[in-house]
């Protein structure tokens, strides 16, 4: 099976790509490589925008995966014209010519930031979402814009990550145990802005699972679906981390705790990806760690 892999130089799929070539795949990245290149080098790769990829260049893949765009909401509000343009116009897009060169699949990287502050609820893929911040609003545009070119031809998964955290050979630090392992070890301290938020959390490995689970999965599956190992407040991730450096590593941390306000609060179900897409989540903060 070829598959087209568009922003596959970064965090996810600098770690995905090497498990989807074990699985014997045909590897194309379309990327414009800001941030170096970790891939392997036996797959193709091309330096392309998205808005520079042509049916032509389309024509022969079996599925597309979409992991570009801008990726977390300090970007997104630093210039919210480019967050825009990345995240709801090119996945849309490039759906578009997609569906056009004959592909049959096409996977979005979303994001369970669409469902913005929430209290007390577990939101299901059905539930509303209350997001107006706008990395949380794009990528909803995003997913409403490729999900309206789904038909018997064409079909289209929108995978809702909780934040990805865990090891890549394209690292980020901006993602909540990335963040404050850092910190930990830099600083010999984790900084808390709000020990009472909830975020869904996704470990990496299970990242891939849900990426290639999505790829063998039946043309028939179409929507929305909710990706997360578990929910856990700010305040208990701190936690975790303070123990795994404590206890296993005998390193001094401490903890700040700011008790900054955020417009960031939800928990989500990942039921209907467990049993339509048969994910089996086995990632939590401490298998992130290790």
């Amino acid at each position: 099976m070829k598959l087209c892999i568009v922003g596959g130089a970064g965090y996810i799929g600098s770690r995905l790509i090497p498990s989807l070539l074990e699985h014997k795949y045909d590897i194309t990245v379309i990327d414009l490589f800001w941030f170096g290149d970790y891939l392997p080098d036996e797959i193709e790769k091309v330096n392309k925008d998205v808005f520079e990829i042509k049916e032509s260049d389309l024509t022969g893949f079996d599925q597309i995966i979409f992991l570009a765009g801008l990726s977390n909401d300090p970007m997104a509000e630093f210039s919210p014209k480019d967050n825009f343009i990345s995240n709801a116009s090119a996945p849309s897009y490039l759906a578009y010519i997609a569906k056009r060169a004959g592909v049959k699949k096409y996977i979005f990287a979303d994001s369970c930031s669409v469902y913005g502050y929430t209290q007390n609820e577990l939101f299901d893929e059905s539930s509303s979402v209350t997001c107006q911040y706008p990395y949380g609003v794009s990528k909803l545009q995003g997913e409403k814009g490729v999900l309206q070119f789904v038909d018997e031809n064409f079909s289209v998964i929108c995978l809702r990550q909780g934040t990805v955290s865990g090891y890549s050979p394209r690292m980020r630090f901006d993602l909540i145990i990335n963040t404050m392992f850092m910190a930990a070890m830099t600083k010999n301290k984790i900084t808390v802005n709000n020990p009472t938020i909830w975020r869904p959390l996704l470990a990496i490995e299970d990242a891939i699972t849900c990426y290639l689970r999505s790829i063998q999965a039946d043309l028939s599956i179409n929507g929305i679906f909710n990706v997360a190992s578990g929910n856990y407040t700010v305040g208990a991730v701190a936690d975790q981390i303070f123990d795994y450096f404590s206890g296993k590593l005998g390193k001094k941390v401490d903890i700040d705790i700011q008790n900054i306000s955020d417009f960031r609060n939800y928990k989500v179900s990942a039921e209907k990806s467990k049993t339509i897409l048969g994910i089996n989540y086995k990632g939590n903060v401490e298998t992130i760690l290790e």
